[in-house]
């Protein structure tokens, strides 16, 4: 049987399913030669294609299929100049697109797959250097055995790529400076593992989740405080396959009794501090006080009728022994002046910020923030916007334009931006075809996307979604096409023991976002702002940031390089320069 082995940049997406000739689809002898400091790790991809189905493995583990004899490979890969552990090698899952075409998303953590004749199957494998390796030259060993049955293994072939260590350390995610914004939807997650929400079974899902956030180097904590502020994301209007993305409050036990509130905090205050032993402290974000996402005609409209803004709070009434939902602003006040003393009590006030999500209206908005400041005065804010006017706003804190409107506005946010104390990131959703990270995207948009927001010198990305997951994301993560492109709604998967498989896109995304830390750290040890601007237009290939909107209608290739090399090339010089600092 003929087997073909071979190596691929990290970014190499597979494909299946539209038009297969019956040949090897890659490069067997492609070289891989991959940069990186101390405190980094480095990634290929293994592809293994055989003319007849294989069982792959990538554990020690003895495996056979259950339909009988099949010839068996196993991958090892090895660095004997590192601590044992360092090097890990993964199956590559694939997904179904919007396009029914299957291609490469999921790390998989079981140690064996059936492979289909004439297909390929990729095999991450990762290197992790840690902060006391030495400098120098490390040529990672992949080893792959073939037996059937009862055989001796033996030996198909031996490959090796290259991992250059620069003679640099880098700080801890934690640290870095890049600011990471992706929201956190946790009562999705309590869903996918049937465990009652804010329960002791969810908290302990939820570290694997938070640790798997804090290695991309997150910094803010997403807490919910109001019921479905979201209003389940508008899946109720498809009436073909909708899904359950309602977030509700992680504030418990909300009660009236005798004429006297009373309010329960503790899963909101465990939260956070979940998050904070992780390292992710900078911020605490609070969804559900302002700019509510409203549906009138399909019923999710707002409950208090002296109150503009459509806020939800549920609570259990001891006289009646009924939940209901307060109707009264005076309530909500009282509501929201716990909130506010809760966050000053824990020493936390000065990190919270109160969100509104994709406000339109600028009237109805100034309205509900002046009514919300009186509230809480302590309060600060920030807004996910689509048009650079919000920017003008007194009393904003931070500011997330969309992609487009910080490509066309960029001078105005610009000018907005200077002066300000407050951090400006940028996002991309559901209607930002180029740069993205949805299952179709090219994986080196996710690496390029920390690139942007330096060029465009803007503080970090926001992303609405981590694990905002259809109803079974296992089985099919396309949902709600064309609204929610394949991959709009995760960068993980929820695995079967509790912990986030995380992703091909998620992994760009980690490697672009230590590319931002390595030219941070180039220019605050002394090395030229300008010069890292210069680099970084190797890769961008428009002229005027105007480029980068939808309707320039720019295709990827006509934006970024799509070249793992001129990638690495460029953090290879600045890491060169940095150990010779």
């Amino acid at each position: 049987m003929t087997i073909a082995l071979g190596l691929a940049p990290e970014s190499f997406k597979y494909v299946f399913g539209s038009y297969h000739p019956f040949a090897v689809p890659f490069e067997e002898d492609r070289a891989v030669s991959l940069v990186c400091a101390r405190g980094d790790r480095a990634a290929a991809q293994l592809l293994i294609y055989a003319e007849e189905e294989l069982l792959v493995c990538v554990g020690g583990e003895a495996a056979f299929d259950e339909r009988g004899p099949i010839d068996v490979l196993r991958v090892c890969a090895e660095l004997p100049e590192l601590p044992p552990g360092s090097v890990t090698a993964s199956l590559v899952g694939l997904v179904e697109d919007d396009d029914r075409q299957l291609k490469s998303d999921m790390l998989l953590r079981q140690p064996s797959i059936r492979v289909e004749r004439r297909r390929v199957q990729p095999v991450w494998i990762e290197v992790e250097i840690g902060p006391d390796a030495a400098p120098g030259v490390y040529r990672p060993q992949i080893t792959v055995y073939r037996h059937r049955m009862f055989e001796d293994e033996a030996i198909v072939r031996k490959l090796s790529f290259e991992v250059k260590v620069a003679d640099v350390t880098l700080r801890p995610p934690s640290d870095y400076s890049f600011y990471l914004d992706l929201w956190q939807h946790n009562s999705n997650i309590a869903r996918k593992y049937d465990v009652p929400l804010w329960s002791d079974a969810h908290f302990e899902i939820l570290e694997s989740y938070v640790t798997s956030l804090a290695a991309l180097g997150q910094k803010a904590i997403t807490v919910v405080v109001s019921e479905i502020p979201w209003s389940g994301q508008a899946s109720c209007y498809d009436r073909i396959d909708p899904a359950n993305l309602f977030e509700y409050s992680i504030v418990q036990a909300t009660r009236w009794e005798d004429g006297e509130w009373t309010y329960d905090m503790g899963a909101l205050n465990r939260y956070v501090e979940l998050c904070m032993r992780h390292g992710i402290r900078q911020e605490i974000e609070v969804f559900g006080l302002l700019n509510i996402w409203v549906l009138e005609d399909a019923g999710y409209g707002g409950v208090i009728g002296d109150y503009e803004d459509a806020v939800r709070i549920r609570y259990y009434d001891e006289g009646s022994r009924t939940y209901r939902y307060v109707r009264e602003k005076r309530h909500l006040e009282a509501y929201v002046a716990a909130l506010e003393r809760n966050f000053i009590e824990q020493g936390w006030i000065d990190k919270v910020r109160i969100l509104a999500d994709e406000p339109a209206d600028l009237p109805a908005f100034r309205k509900r923030l002046a009514a919300l400041r009186e509230m809480a005065p302590s309060f600060r804010y920030k807004v996910a916007i689509n048009h650079a006017e919000f920017m003008a706003e007194e009393g904003l804190e931070d500011h997330v334009p969309i992609l487009d409107c910080a490509a066309s506005e960029w001078d105005r946010i610009r000018e907005l931006k200077a002066g300000k104390t407050g951090r400006t990131l940028f996002y991309v959703a559901c209607d930002v075809k180029t740069p993205n990270t949805f299952i179709g995207s090219h994986l080196l948009e996710a690496r390029a996307i920390p690139w942007l927001a330096w060029h465009l010198k803007l503080d970090g990305f926001l992303r609405w979604n981590y694990t905002a997951w259809p109803n079974d994301p296992l089985a099919k993560i396309v949902y709600h096409y064309p609204f929610f492109p394949a991959g709009d709604t995760n960068f993980v998967y929820p695995g079967r023991d509790g912990r986030p498989m995380l992703s091909l896109r998620y992994k760009l995304l980690q490697k672009g976002i230590r590319d931002y830390e390595i030219f941070a750290r180039y220019v605050r040890e002394g090395g030229s702002r300008e010069k890292v601007d210069a680099l970084l237009r190797r890769v961008f290939l428009w002229q005027d940031p105007k480029e980068l909107h939808r309707d320039a209608r720019r295709l990827p290739q006509e934006l970024f390089s799509l070249s793992d090399e001129d990638y690495e090339g460029i953090v290879a010089e600045l890491l060169e320069e940095l150990a010779a600092m």
